[in-house]
């Protein structure tokens, strides 16, 4: 952790790893536990000078209820929601007053977070996503989406077709044929961020489904500033949302590994259940040195 002053006021950065146990792996995130002194402004400038994709905010809260406004900035702009960030708060709450529920109120609604302490002592967090909803890519959008990613359709998977979906924020999925095809990510970073900002997207989320327990995934996140997010629980819910949309859920529990082609590996276990449209994501988060 480290104090920064922002306009005159210390601020006290808390960096977690989310999504790993590791803290080589997983998705930084700057955590700010008492950001109530700070404006919009000044939460920018502290989530610019941390520099990771995201850093969570706690404007106000009650520790005695365990309810906690939280808010989202990027290097750029502020985020409706973040997966990867809420996991981080989560724990970092959790170590210092416990496993156990709590509630945060987010630009997208109330997120639901359960913690709990497993036999080795780490600390997990499972969110539970605003309603999930999915919908078929246009034909403009998706081509737009692939010219920037370099990628043809050919390149897809043509049992998952490609779907707007949304788990807090709105996300682009797109499945490739091979795993060799998600390996080789190499886009246009300016003409994606362009695509996705028309259409209102957080990131793309790229996927390749090696069992119908197991997929791999690459997040572009050009619009926050980031080439990529080697963690991502929003995209994560919103995946689970699409799979229950188009009807390919088949158990409750499927993993994702994110972040492996950046060395940062990640793993996300999120449950869908085909009567809800909410989507749980677990994850752990560990203190970043």
């Amino acid at each position: 952790m480290n104090t920064e002053t922002v306009t005159g006021t210390s601020v006290e950065i808390l960096r977690y790893a989310a999504f790993t146990s590791d803290p080589a792996g997983g998705n930084p995130a700057g955590v700010v536990l008492d950001a109530a002194p700070l404006d919009e402004a000044e939460m920018l400038a502290v989530a610019a000078g941390v520099g990771y994709s995201e850093t969570a905010f706690i404007t106000a809260g009650d520790e005695a209820s365990r309810r906690f406004r939280l808010r989202f900035f990027s290097p750029l702009a502020e985020v409706a929601f973040c997966g990867h960030a809420t996991v981080a708060t989560a724990v970092a709450l959790a170590e210092r007053l416990g496993p156990g529920e709590m509630m945060f109120d987010t630009p997208v609604g109330e997120i639901r977070v359960a913690t709990a302490v497993d036999g080795a002592g780490a600390v997990r967090a499972t969110l539970t996503s605003a309603p999930t909803r999915s919908r078929p890519a246009e034909d403009a959008e998706l081509d737009a989406a692939l010219a920037a990613l370099g990628w043809a359709r050919e390149d897809l998977d043509p049992s998952l077709p490609p779907h707007v979906a949304f788990g807090g924020n709105e996300h682009l999925v797109v499945a490739a044929g091979s795993r060799a095809r998600l390996a080789d990510l190499t886009y246009d970073f300016d003409a994606l961020a362009d695509v996705m900002r028309s259409h209102g997207w957080t990131t793309v989320q790229l996927v390749w489904r090696e069992n119908e327990l197991l997929f791999h995934a690459r997040d572009p996140f050009p619009v926050g500033g980031v080439v990529e997010d080697p963690a991502t629980g929003a995209a994560a819910a919103a995946l689970g949302g699409y799979l229950r949309t188009i009807g390919q859920v088949r158990r409750a529990a499927i993993s994702i590994r994110q972040g492996e082609d950046m060395g940062r590996p990640s793993d996300l276990l999120i449950d869908v259940d085909p009567a809800d449209a909410r989507v749980r994501v677990t994850g752990q988060a560990v203190v970043m040195p």
